[in-house]
């Protein structure tokens, strides 16, 4: 490498200069300190502090002893969702039912005609006082209220608001894909926390706190893909041990909770510094209605509001006023409990039906999914229900640390009969 700096910073920007130019690609080592300091003449702290900062901006990963190497490419992950030309049927989506959402035409009534422009308050009034009144009813403590493209983009602008790359994150294992892409392409480590039928498992996130992760990931209720939510023991017990860590971010991702059958139990301590809870319109008003409101401690909230500044990034205003609109009117309230009890039925219809076959099924389940835990890989079980007309989705692409493995299948659609012989296909395949 023809590298002459004699700074931390002339080696850090030269490397990386060299990296981007596709002098080192990914894999190749980079000289032991020794080495690149006794052929620059310098100390070699000087040469450690500029590795070191590679490896915060996600340049290069150290393996210790063993060195440290040219980080690989950021490669694209699973994403939700199928492909609209499918001949099979459908299981792998993670989509809410198209029959339980409100149509167009139904949200259009309320756009408002005024069109909206430059420098109008960032939220509704209307709209505003709805996030309140229905978020204070779990938070009990003084908070800010913002609006976000969505859940995932609540995520994104909260960790690039405080983290830099190379800090570490503590997320459920397995993980929602949208949190793993995220995650990776923000160039964040991703430090996997076990979870059972009752979320997160305290030891193991002990674990992560004490190694020192900047932030914690949670999902309160309807985890995906497990479908698993917080106990009031688990939560509880988070919540004793975040408090342990009031330096760590907390941002509590509670995307089904218009639409779940469990309850909600904080985890934020009153000692947190910077937190946030979001809950996502995603499920309830479907996936291309980008929004979610975001409780927020106020400095958190300032943050995100400078990512939100008027001119780049705030919510449409025609869609919070069909959002406003809808949550107004008179059909609202039904709609969501006949959707909450749909979803709910057809779990219990899919996890009774594999039961009776003899697959393993956990009794917890929340959301639009349905998990079976396996003892092996997935993938030839996921060929063999496409043979017979049926796509699920492989659990390896949710997993961060060989955490097991399972497949899910998205219920939101299905009716009584489909059920009936999916079971029955994937119960004859793991018997197998």
């Amino acid at each position: 490498m023809n590298i002459n700096g004699k700074t931390a910073g002339d080696i850090f920007e030269q490397i990386r200069a060299m990296i981007q130019a596709g002098e080192l690609v990914p894999g190749m080592m980079l000289p032991t300190l020794r080495e690149l300091a006794g052929e620059l003449g310098i100390n070699r702290n000087t040469v450690a502090l500029a590795y070191k900062r590679l490896t915060d901006a996600g340049f290069v990963i150290s393996r210790g002893r063993n060195g440290t190497i040219v980080r690989e490419h950021i490669m694209l992950t699973d994403i939700e969702g199928s492909a609209s030309n499918l001949v099979l049927r459908d299981l792998a989506s993670g989509n809410p039912a198209v029959t339980l959402l409100p149509s167009m035409s139904q949200l259009a009534v309320h756009i408002q005609n005024t069109p909206g422009l430059y420098g109008e308050t960032v939220i509704r009034p209307e709209l505003e006082a709805l996030g309140l009144e229905w978020l204070k009813q779990d938070i009990g403590s003084p908070f800010d209220l913002n609006l976000t493209n969505g859940a995932v983009d609540a995520i994104e602008k909260v960790l690039t608001s405080y983290l830099i790359a190379g800090d570490r994150v503590a997320v459920e294992d397995p993980c929602f894909l949208s949190s793993i892409s995220t995650l990776r392409h923000n160039r964040f480590q991703v430090a996997p926390v076990e979870i059972d039928v009752e979320g997160m498992k305290i030891e193991s996130l002990s674990r992560q706190l004490s190694a020192g992760v900047k932030a914690v990931i949670i999902t309160p209720r309807a985890h995906n893909p497990t479908g698993f939510s917080l106990s009031f023991k688990r939560a509880e017990g988070i919540r004793t041990l975040l408090a342990s860590h009031p330096h760590v971010l907390v941002i509590v991702d509670d995307h089904f909770s218009l639409l779940s059958t469990h309850d909600y139990y904080h985890i934020v301590p009153g000692n947190t510094r910077n937190w946030v809870l979001i809950r996502s319109m995603s499920k309830s008003l479907g996936p291309d209605l980008r929004m979610a409101f975001v409780a927020s401690d106020a400095d958190t909230s300032q943050r995100l509001r400078l990512r939100l500044n008027s001119g780049t990034n705030w919510v449409s205003h025609i869609l919070q006023d069909m959002v406003v609109g809808h949550m107004h009117s008179s059909g609202f309230q039904k709609s969501i409990l006949s959707a909450r009890e749909s979803y709910f039925e057809k779990r219990e219809l899919m996890v009774n039906a594999l039961k009776q076959h003899g697959v393993k099924v956990p009794d917890h389940h929340d959301g639009l999914n349905v998990w079976i835990p396996l003892t092996q890989n997935s993938a030839p079980i996921v060929m063999q229900m496409a043979q017979r007309g049926w796509l699920i989705r492989g659990g390896e692409g949710f997993n961060l640390n060989n955490s097991g493995s399972g497949v899910r299948i998205t219920i939101s659609d299905l009716d009584a009969t489909e059920t009936k012989l999916i079971a029955k296909s994937l119960a004859e395949i793991l018997t197998q």
